[in-house]
């Protein structure tokens, strides 16, 4: 059986609202539910992408087995397998079920329980039906808990894009966002480290993939990586959850660049120019954080904390903006629905092999970063700039499609090609701070600050021309892994 949900994270003040409001149809059915979801203790089915929970309803149990791709956001539907059981002890009998779980069956044992209060309706949206389910309770993980709050808006009937129009709604009413966790994965990241700054994963692409479907996988992870470093910002200052938030929308919007012909439809532009607007809206904290890190006087040091406190009350503000959680619900729809184009013409560009389509990709960006390093040393500095945003591209490909050339060798390239790539990228990146540092200080008025000086010192940019320069040969010098 396969379902087909959205799911919406919201605060508890949120979904008080929206009870007190109630915009759906007619009187919610409310229920008490107590989930109990079971692993091995070296994690094997979270490993293999699914879960088995056993849930409680009054006297009823039913238990369910899910799979899918964790990596992905806005993976709108997933295969489960449900059955009614007796007791909290899971039956591992049925013929669809037993060969994914197998060699597990002796070694599971309950890992974390789900106790919500449910509130559930059914609603006409367009031409869907769709069951509306307001969660509001904890995840339990032995003695540590954490709250749960969210809506699932799964499809009966319709088109999935009614989720969407539904999801656009309730945010107007309260502040929403695209869930990216699943229960299973909530309860599991509970099991371990506190949440921190989530870096980026490789996609699970593979070589029978189209173009298509692999942009689709990749930008659901960037997508992802963006969520939940969005969450720590939640409720944390963090330097470097703010940071990889920036680099998820970097590598998305990279990935529409390098994707581009792929697309032919008006909402492209707009969720481009839309990325960059809340890419450029947390620009300025992580400039200040960098300075910070450079500075070695302490009254300048004194100055740029209190410029970092207004930078960081702005980016909360852009964050929970109508704007930002609108662009991601769109970001979501436009992903997973995947109508970027109509006609044959434009499906046979869809269809096109992924790794073929990857190849072309990446002799264009290395052509193109190869060529503009040249006579690193004496380019200026806009130039220089641009070098880097196409060295940018070029790394994030590499990453991107790294997972569709499977051969050792082509791994052991990859390997290589990335940390060539890095080197390049980062002494143009210290380059490019010194660039921009003036500037930075001269609007927040701390150019005449004792220190300032130290944060575009000359002597240093002589040194990282140099070994940017060095970097740039190691890099052309690299074997190309897709070749």
């Amino acid at each position: 059986m396969q379902e087909t949900e959205l799911k919406l994270e919201l605060s508890e003040s949120a979904a008080s609202a929206l009870l007190k409001q109630n915009p759906f149809e007619g009187t919610p059915t409310v229920l008490r539910q107590r989930s109990v979801y079971f692993d091995t203790d070296g994690g094997d089915l979270s490993k293999r992408g699914l879960s088995l929970r056993i849930r409680q309803c009054g006297n009823e149990r039913i238990q369910t087995v899910k799979s899918g791709d964790g990596s992905a956001a806005v993976s709108l539907t997933r295969e489960e397998w449900q059955r009614p059981v007796a007791n909290d002890i899971p039956v591992l009998d049925d013929p669809e079920v037993k060969p994914m779980l197998a060699g597990t069956g002796d070694s599971l044992a309950p890992v974390f329980a789900v106790h919500v209060k449910r509130h559930r309706w059914n609603v006409t949206e367009g031409d869907a039906t769709i069951e509306v389910a307001l969660d509001v309770g904890k995840v339990v993980a032995a003695d540590r808990e954490a709250p749960l709050c969210e809506i699932e808006l799964e499809k009966k009937t319709g088109s999935p894009t009614a989720l969407f129009a539904l999801a656009r709604k309730i945010n107007l009413i309260t502040p929403a966002h695209i869930g990216v966790l699943s229960k299973a994965e909530r309860g599991n990241r509970l099991l371990g480290p506190a949440p921190a700054a989530i870096k980026a994963n490789a996609s699970a692409l593979t070589a029978d993939m189209n173009a298509a479907t692999a942009f689709a996988h990749i930008a659901a992870a960037c997508l992802k990586q963006f969520r939940l470093n969005e969450m720590v910002l939640s409720w944390s200052r963090d330097a470097d959850a703010l940071h990889q938030a920036r680099v998820s929308l970097r590598r998305l919007r990279s990935l529409f660049s390098i994707c581009k012909s792929l697309f032919a439809d008006s909402r492209f532009d707009h969720l481009r120019d839309e990325l960059r607007w809340l890419a450029s809206a947390l620009g300025n904290a992580r400039n200040i954080d960098v300075m910070i890190k450079r500075a070695s006087d302490d009254n300048l040091s004194r100055r740029l904390q209190a410029a970092r406190k207004d930078a960081y009350g702005a980016v909360e503000a852009s964050l929970s903006s109508v704007r930002a959680r609108s662009l991601m619900i769109d970001l979501a729809e436009w992903i997973s629905i995947r109508d970027w184009r109509s006609g044959e013409t434009g499906a046979a560009l869809l269809v096109r092999p992924s790794r073929k389509f990857a190849s072309t990709v990446l002799d264009k960006l290395w052509k193109k970063v190869a060529r503009g390093g040249r006579n690193l040393i004496d380019l200026d500095d806009e130039t220089r700039h641009e070098l880097r945003i196409s060295a940018k591209k070029l790394r994030y490909a590499a990453e991107f499609f790294g997972p569709l050339y499977e051969s050792k060798t082509e791994a052991k390239r990859q390997k290589r090609f990335i940390i060539a790539m890095e080197g390049l990228q980062d002494q143009l990146g210290s380059l490019n701070d010194l660039a921009t540092a003036p500037g930075m200080l001269a609007e927040l008025e701390l150019t005449h600050t004792a220190g300032a000086e130290d944060l575009f010192n000359a002597d240093d940019k002589e040194k990282l021309l140099h070994d940017a320069a060095e970097a740039h040969d190691i890099f052309v010098d690299t074997k190309r892994f897709w070749r």
